[in-house]
Protein backbone atom coordinates (compact mmCIF):
# COMPACT_ATOMS: atom_id res chain seq x y z
CA UNK A 1 0.00 0.00 0.00
CA UNK A 2 1.48 3.32 -1.07
CA UNK A 3 0.47 5.25 2.06
CA UNK A 4 1.50 2.62 4.63
CA UNK A 5 4.57 3.56 6.67
CA UNK A 6 5.67 -0.05 7.12
CA UNK A 7 5.14 -0.89 3.43
CA UNK A 8 7.45 2.03 2.63
CA UNK A 9 10.06 0.40 4.87
CA UNK A 10 9.62 -2.94 3.12
CA UNK A 11 9.96 -1.18 -0.27
CA UNK A 12 13.15 0.58 0.82
CA UNK A 13 11.63 4.07 0.62
CA UNK A 14 12.26 4.55 4.36
CA UNK A 15 15.23 2.95 6.10
CA UNK A 16 14.47 1.63 9.59
CA UNK A 17 17.08 0.39 12.07
CA UNK A 18 16.84 -3.24 10.96
CA UNK A 19 17.52 -5.97 13.50
CA UNK A 20 16.49 -9.04 11.51
CA UNK A 21 15.14 -9.79 8.05
CA UNK A 22 14.00 -12.73 5.94
CA UNK A 23 12.19 -12.94 2.60
CA UNK A 24 8.83 -12.52 4.35
CA UNK A 25 9.54 -10.74 7.68
CA UNK A 26 11.25 -7.51 8.73
CA UNK A 27 12.22 -6.59 12.32
CA UNK A 28 13.39 -3.12 13.28
CA UNK A 29 13.77 -0.89 16.34
CA UNK A 30 10.72 1.12 17.35
CA UNK A 31 11.30 4.88 17.00
CA UNK A 32 9.35 5.49 20.23
CA UNK A 33 10.61 2.68 22.51
CA UNK A 34 8.60 1.67 25.59
CA UNK A 35 11.41 -0.49 27.00
CA UNK A 36 15.22 -0.60 26.69
CA UNK A 37 14.70 -3.08 23.85
CA UNK A 38 11.66 -2.46 21.66
CA UNK A 39 11.63 -4.12 18.26
CA UNK A 40 8.73 -4.40 15.82
CA UNK A 41 8.36 -7.54 13.73
CA UNK A 42 6.23 -7.12 10.61
CA UNK A 43 5.23 -9.26 7.67
CA UNK A 44 6.40 -7.87 4.36
CA UNK A 45 2.89 -8.59 3.09
CA UNK A 46 0.46 -5.81 3.94
CA UNK A 47 -2.23 -6.99 6.37
CA UNK A 48 -3.91 -4.06 8.16
CA UNK A 49 -4.94 -5.78 11.43
CA UNK A 50 -5.05 -9.21 12.99
CA UNK A 51 -8.77 -9.18 12.18
CA UNK A 52 -7.85 -8.99 8.47
CA UNK A 53 -5.78 -12.18 8.45
CA UNK A 54 -6.96 -15.19 6.53
CA UNK A 55 -6.16 -18.85 6.94
CA UNK A 56 -3.63 -18.37 4.12
CA UNK A 57 -1.63 -16.18 6.53
CA UNK A 58 -1.14 -18.93 9.12
CA UNK A 59 2.39 -19.86 8.04
CA UNK A 60 3.39 -16.20 7.80
CA UNK A 61 2.19 -15.57 11.36
CA UNK A 62 4.31 -18.49 12.54
CA UNK A 63 7.30 -16.89 10.82
CA UNK A 64 6.61 -13.67 12.71
CA UNK A 65 6.65 -15.58 16.00
CA UNK A 66 9.90 -17.35 15.05
CA UNK A 67 11.41 -13.99 14.14
CA UNK A 68 10.40 -12.61 17.55
CA UNK A 69 12.19 -15.51 19.24
CA UNK A 70 15.32 -14.88 17.16
CA UNK A 71 15.22 -11.15 17.89
CA UNK A 72 14.95 -11.87 21.63
CA UNK A 73 17.96 -14.19 21.40
CA UNK A 74 19.98 -11.68 19.36
CA UNK A 75 19.13 -8.86 21.78
CA UNK A 76 20.09 -10.90 24.87
CA UNK A 77 16.53 -11.17 26.21
CA UNK A 78 16.00 -14.93 25.94
CA UNK A 79 17.21 -15.80 29.44
CA UNK A 80 15.74 -12.90 31.42
CA UNK A 81 12.46 -12.76 29.50
CA UNK A 82 10.57 -10.49 27.18
CA UNK A 83 7.05 -9.51 26.24
CA UNK A 84 5.39 -9.82 22.84
CA UNK A 85 2.30 -7.78 21.99
CA UNK A 86 -0.03 -7.46 19.02
CA UNK A 87 -2.42 -4.49 19.18
CA UNK A 88 -5.55 -4.82 17.07
CA UNK A 89 -7.37 -1.63 16.08
CA UNK A 90 -7.85 1.71 17.79
CA UNK A 91 -9.03 0.72 21.27
CA UNK A 92 -6.05 -1.60 21.65
CA UNK A 93 -3.64 1.16 20.67
CA UNK A 94 -2.77 0.15 17.11
CA UNK A 95 -1.28 3.22 15.43
CA UNK A 96 0.04 1.81 12.15
CA UNK A 97 -2.46 -0.32 10.27
CA UNK A 98 -0.01 -2.99 9.13
CA UNK A 99 0.14 -5.82 11.64
CA UNK A 100 3.22 -5.78 13.80
CA UNK A 101 4.44 -7.67 16.83
CA UNK A 102 6.16 -5.68 19.56
CA UNK A 103 9.12 -7.42 21.24
CA UNK A 104 9.88 -5.62 24.50
CA UNK A 105 12.53 -6.37 27.09
CA UNK A 106 15.52 -5.20 29.04
CA UNK A 107 13.53 -4.42 32.19
CA UNK A 108 10.90 -6.08 34.38
CA UNK A 109 7.43 -5.74 32.86
CA UNK A 110 4.35 -4.81 34.88
CA UNK A 111 0.95 -6.52 34.82
CA UNK A 112 -1.66 -5.65 33.82
CA UNK A 113 -0.03 -3.86 30.87
CA UNK A 114 -2.69 -1.41 29.88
Amino acid sequence: MSDCLFCKMVAGEITPDIVYETDSVLAFRDINPRAPTHVLVIPKKHIPTLADMTEDDTLLMGEIMQAAKKVAEMEGLADSGYRTVFNCKQDAGQEVYHIHLHVLGGRAMQWPPG
